[in-house]
């Protein structure tokens, strides 16, 4: 017998069904309020308060582990694009890059363009390792339009949230074609622009949104894999029912009871949502106090 299965029958035995208890298939399952931290690095974090059913376990600390990135990088994905704030909070700030490329001549396919703009990261990573600075890190988000035939893009252009380190006026010159015979530089390939991140109480929710929009076209975006994933821990005993509905009715914006529950972080959004199911759940975001 495995020992998850020996596990549930000692809990079985030695826990009576409550109103937390029900069995599923001969074996017992507790539903409890769950409050999931989420780390987007040292500065930021958000925290889940929800309605969770999971087989019993003692009491104990959990370990951290890293959020799942989602299968589909394609932005339109409700917790694709709540993955793709984190990213970046976790990853990104101050001091970093937002690089906006565009075309002069449309490349004939997206796959050309995005073999074009991988070549120009090999660039930068190039640039960056003969000054001796850090590897580049980089999410880099492919904007296009295509026409009637679905196959001849109208428009494309890239966004690069990528880390400092280099002049931004260099990181604007290495948008260009290799030079020909005669050139002192090659032909720039389009628009370029290189701005400083700017991150506020909410990190870089505010970019991350604007590059997430999709008015008229499709997105999709990859990254470096030396990014740091955003890590979670999980807590099923901090919260009861009883306390998440009083929250939402006379908690959820006092800023002085949050700062009790996480005196290391300042409130900066709470919001509420009711599930005829699972009943009230609570989801913050908070940003680490400033010594």
């Amino acid at each position: 017998m495995c020992r998850e299965r020996k596990a549930l029958e000692a809990w079985q035995i030695d826990i009576p069904l409550t109103a937390d208890h029900e069995r599923a298939g001969g074996i017992a399952v507790r539903s409890c309020i769950r409050e999931k931290k989420i780390y987007c690095g040292k500065k930021y974090m958000e925290v889940d308060i929800y309605s969770h059913t999971s087989l019993p376990t003692p009491r104990k600390r959990s370990k951290k582990g890293k959020v799942s990135a989602p299968k589909q990088k394609n932005l339109n994905d409700k917790n694709a694009k709540r993955y793709f704030v984190q990213l970046l909070n976790t990853n990104f700030g101050e001091g970093d890059l937002h690089v906006s490329l565009t075309y002069a001549e449309l490349p004939d396919t997206i796959e050309a363009a995005e073999k074009e703009v991988s070549k120009y990261i090999r660039r930068i990573a190039y640039k960056r390792k003969k000054e001796g600075l850090d590897p580049l890190k980089y999410v880099l988000i492919t904007e296009y339009r295509t026409g009637k035939d679905d196959e001849k893009p109208v428009r494309i252009h890239h966004h690069i949230i990528m880390n400092g380190g280099l002049d931004r006026d260099e990181i604007e010159e290495l948008w260009r074609k290799p030079k020909k015979k005669g050139q002192k530089k090659g032909d720039r390939i389009g628009f370029v622009n290189a701005d400083r991140l700017k991150p506020n109480e909410y990190g870089l929710e505010a970019i991350a949104r604007y590059l997430m929009k999709n008015p008229n076209g499709k997105k999709r975006w990859s990254s470096s894999q030396n990014l740091e994933r955003p890590e979670y821990s999980t807590n099923d005993h901090k919260y009861s029912r009883r306390q998440v509905e009083r929250i939402v009715k006379d908690e959820i914006d006092n800023l002085i009871y949050w700062k009790k529950q996480y005196p290391d972080w300042d409130l900066t959004d709470a919001r509420a949502e009711y599930n005829d199911l699972t009943g009230w759940s609570v989801y913050l975001k908070l940003r680490r106090s400033r010594e």
